[in-house]
């Protein structure tokens, strides 16, 4: 194996390991996942499923999802949805992840059981 070879191989081995190593998008705080940026509560909703929102356009407004980057990987209990619209979004244990518009600091669980079809995700 020549030099540049091996350089490449362990480049791609690096970079590799640093993906698998990037910070989920979301944390336990009190027993329900919040935003890693911003500690805000995370929801999930009823009447999505087969790894598909069903929350668009004015629900997606209320109920803003958490988005994943183009470049983000989906790694354990995490994975990544295409929303309607072509973006991504982020899913925990195949359940869409969103914010609720009226939550206004970190802690607050306002959206949890609105119209009996919004809950608190929990970990």
């Amino acid at each position: 194996m020549s030099l540049r070879t091996l350089l490449a191989t362990c480049t791609l081995a690096v970079l590799a390991a640093c993906a698998s190593m990037a910070p989920p998008p979301a944390k336990s705080m009190d027993g329900a996942l919040v935003g890693s940026a911003n500690a805000m509560t995370l929801y999930t909703f009823d009447k999505d499923g087969g790894g598909k929102s069903m929350c668009n356009g004015p629900c997606a407004t209320n109920w803003p999802p958490l988005m994943a980057s183009a470049d983000a990987a989906a790694s354990g209990e995490w994975s990544i949805i295409t929303r309607d619209d072509g973006s991504k979004q982020w899913a925990y244990k195949g359940k869409p992840l969103y914010f609720w518009v009226k939550d206004a600091k970190p802690g607050d669980r306002t959206g949890d059981g609105f119209n009996k079809v919004w809950h608190t995700a929990t970990p």
